[in-house]
């Protein structure tokens, strides 16, 4: 997979602007569900041009949600989807995401 194929979003929140802003740089980005944790730091390293020292993938469920409609109850659920955090060499930083 190309490094756009497997880096789908980066996560902004104040959890991961937390852990960004830390002396371990760890960034979190929304990643393909079939992707590894070699290809997410390929990939990283391939887009972003830094060095990756560790990475830490996660698997969400979607969540069920139902909202009512014209005929009734209409039953759906949210997407799956997979988080990985990568820490990044120390005293390297993606500028893209840094919004520098």
């Amino acid at each position: 997979m190309r490094a756009d194929q497997v880096i789908i979003a980066p996560i902004v929140s104040e959890k991961s602007t937390i852990a960004r802003e830390s002396d371990c740089k760890k960034y979190t980005f929304v990643v393909n569900p079939q992707a590894n944790k070699f290809e997410i730091m390929a990939a990283v390293k391939e887009a972003f041009g830094v060095d990756c020292t560790a990475c830490n993938v996660m698997n969400y469920k979607g969540k069920p949600k139902f909202s009512r409609g014209k005929g009734g109850y209409i039953k759906g659920s949210t997407a799956s989807w997979k988080k990985a955090i990568v820490t990044l060499v120390k005293g390297q930083t993606i500028d893209a995401i840094e919004g520098v």
